[in-house]
């Protein structure tokens, strides 16, 4: 079987690379001659565990190849769609410009009849779109159209991609070519026993935003009980361990903190909102604006916190801990650890920021910043110190050496993953989201708010419009 994966960013580079690894020929096509003639040289542009030696395996095989050429994949029997949908620059909708291209540019050179399938998130309907595209354009060859979400996490997607927790396979006709072809591309995980789901076409869809949204959701969740928590001298860490092991619910992503960030979260849950008020879902839009929000004020709260500390010393130097958006990632779209060190800088703080990884990436998209070439070249008299992405190395630390360089031994720790009681033992002032049990001194705000006593309400709706 020959297939290709147009879009060698994230998703297509590791599919081309884990499907060669599995024994097909493989050919990735892209516009950037600059990202296809540096495949072809086994360099990858982003950090992923396991993927570079896979890249190297498959090139010195013959099994995997680049080209910026879409006539390059004419006698493909399968085609993966992995062009990125980013947010539109008018709105909060998905761009699907490269999505159509690529379907206008398939009906142009298919020389065969195929299967062309769809892994790039798209709002619902898109997949019937591309198929009337394609079809229009193409004349005597049957082209069967599927859409195949994926679900990778980066720092995991090799993974991901080779055993998946699911597949699914959003199809027109169950009865028709689509589905075993797509049970021969993924023969292996399926063998190993990988749940499938077979659908159709919008419910696959819907599968990856729902999915996005969801996380988003139950993140945002968590960070509005760490506001609460704040407020009301609770601790948000004990609450989500009581919360996790209800078996409804579950632990994983209830860490409050700085809120969730990537190249997919935000945008996916901003085109579902705008999708939705297009198909007559008011409501829905709402919930997920409200995510989005919510979101956004668990970053202003940190901002809030670290200046608050900086006030209450009289300093301005402030040691930042972390780009990514997450550990294990040089990626730093729409991450909150850079969003928070921007806001900073913009409220006249002196910056040092420091990430194992990440420094890259964040100095091309914030060239403003100065970046430290070590922890401690970061931490070098700095008056308030905030943990903004989990890096191992940054548990690693030792305070009571640490508080040796710092002009103020003052940490705001905006992951909750630091071990804050032993930072406290080496002479720390230390400030999480959401511990408001261990609040600092009276007085002082408490990421961006003041405690209060609260007002009794004399009715459920006078609670509400308070």
């Amino acid at each position: 079987m020959r297939i290709s994966v147009i879009g060698t960013g994230y998703l297509g580079a590791t599919h081309a690379a884990c499907l060669a690894s599995l024994g097909f020929e493989v050919v990735g096509i892209d516009t950037s001659a600059d990202k296809v003639a540096a495949l072809s040289r086994g360099e990858l542009p982003f950090r992923e565990p396991g993927l570079p030696a896979m890249l190297a395996a498959g090139l010195a095989s013959g099994r995997l190849r680049f080209s910026t050429g879409l006539s390059a994949a004419a006698d493909c029997d399968v085609h993966f769609i992995c062009v990125g949908t980013p947010q539109s620059r008018t709105g909060l909708s998905a761009d699907l410009t490269a999505v159509f291209g690529v379907a206008r540019g398939l009906g142009d050179i298919i020389e065969r009849d195929c299967l062309i399938v769809g892994k790039s998130t798209v709002p619902v309907g898109t997949a019937a779109a591309i198929a009337d595209v394609v079809r229009s354009t193409c004349a005597g060859h049957e082209v069967a159209v599927a859409w195949n979400p994926e679900f990778l996490r980066e720092g995991h997607a090799v993974a991901d991609t080779l055993r998946p927790d699911r597949l699914v396979f959003g199809v027109e006709h169950r009865d028709g070519s689509a589905v075993p072809l797509l049970r021969q591309v993924y023969a292996e995980a399926l063998a190993s026993g990988v749940p499938l789901h077979i659908t159709d076409l919008p419910t696959a869809e819907l599968a990856k935003t729902a999915a996005n949204a969801f996380l988003a959701t139950k993140i945002s969740f968590i960070n509005a009980m760490a506001e609460l928590s704040d407020l009301a001298g609770a601790d948000v860490v004990a609450l989500a361990d009581v919360l996790g092991d209800d078996t409804r619910i579950g632990r994983r992503f209830l860490d409050a903190g700085v809120g969730f960030g990537g190249g997919c979260l935000p945008k996916d849950i901003r085109a579902l909102g705008a999708r939705a008020l297009e198909l007559g879902a008011p409501a829905t839009a709402r919930l997920l604006g409200e995510v989005d929000d919510i979101n956004q004020q668990a970053r202003t709260r940190v901002v809030d916190a670290v200046l608050a500390r900086l006030r209450a010393v009289d300093g301005n130097r402030v040691a930042v801990l972390g780009a990514t958006f997450k550990p294990m990632s040089d990626d730093v779209r729409d991450s909150p650890a850079l969003a928070v060190a921007g806001r900073l800088l913009g409220r006249g703080c002196d910056l040092r920021v420091f990430d194992p990884e990440g420094a890259r990436n964040a100095r091309a998209q914030r060239p403003d910043l100065t970046f430290a070439a070590s922890i401690d070249a970061a931490l070098a008299d700095a008056d308030v110190v905030v943990h903004l992405t989990e890096w191992p190395q940054f548990r690693e630390i030792d305070p009571a050496a640490a508080a040796g360089r710092v002009r103020h031994p003052i940490l705001v720790d905006a992951r909750n993953t630091l071990d804050q009681v032993r930072w406290r033992a080496a002479g720390w002032t230390v400030q999480g989201v959401g511990r408001g049990a261990c609040a600092p001194a009276a007085g002082v705000a408490v990421a961006g708010w003041l405690m209060q006593d609260p007002v009794p309400a004399t009715s459920s709706d006078d609670l509400a419009r308070r």
